[in-house]
């Protein structure tokens, strides 16, 4: 386990105070904004990956191309 020493200002004080509590302390509330921060940036990442995907021509195509091949399998 890592060990992080950090300064923190006013704001990031008087936020840490308002999410502390008797049963979260600073610890378990900096590690909680961590893990919420690093599942953001797996999802903005994601999210950008899928926009790439669908804005890409060849890929579009062939996603067409297989629902019409699909299509002919349809059973009504």
């Amino acid at each position: 386990m890592t060990t992080i020493t950090f300064r923190a200002d006013d704001d990031v004080d008087r936020a840490l105070a308002d999410l502390t509590s008797a049963d979260r302390d600073r610890s378990q509330v900096i590690r909680e904004a961590i893990l919420a921060a690093w599942r953001l940036r797996q999802a903005e990442q994601l999210h950008a990956e899928a926009e790439a995907v669908a804005a890409d021509p060849d890929d579009v195509a062939e996603a067409r191309a297989v629902l019409a091949d699909m299509e002919d399998l349809r059973a009504w």
